[in-house]
């Protein structure tokens, strides 16, 4: 593989991520709406999460699957796991953007902010939604 090609693989892969985070951190930011305002006052922020948790594993499964009908011909099968790790690091820059910019938080705060049972099942869903793109190929 050539330069030129070398590149040009690596640009497809960089907008599969971006579209695939993209679409799931925009259903994650919409539901984050109704769990902070509404759910998390009723039912604490650990409930809230847990709850909020399944409609993220549907969207991460149903993005995967889109933005994998979409770039299939442009991106290799090792290349989705690739997709994935990459839209993983963009959704965990702008998590802890938002965290430090809107909850004015630093990031160690942040970390030792979550709640040990939601923030355990959040790490899974984090490696459910780096994996998912290599699933659905």
């Amino acid at each position: 593989m050539n330069n030129h090609q070398y590149r040009q693989s690596f640009l497809r892969v960089l907008r599969a991520a971006a579209v695939y985070f993209g679409i799931v951190f925009g259903v994650g930011f919409l539901l984050a709406m109704v769990r902070v305002p509404f759910l998390v006052p009723r039912w604490g922020e650990r409930v809230a999460e847990l709850v909020e948790m399944p409609f993220m594993l549907v969207a991460i499964f149903f993005a995967a699957g889109y933005v994998v009908r979409k770039y299939s011909p442009v991106v290799s099968r090792c290349g989705w796991l690739i997709v994935g790790v990459v839209a993983l690091a963009m959704l965990l820059a702008a998590e802890l953007v938002l965290a430090i910019v809107l909850a004015e938080r630093s990031v160690s705060e942040y970390i030792a902010g979550r709640d040990p049972v939601s923030g355990a099942v959040y790490l899974g869903a984090l490696v459910v939604y780096a994996v998912m793109p290599w699933l659905r190929r």
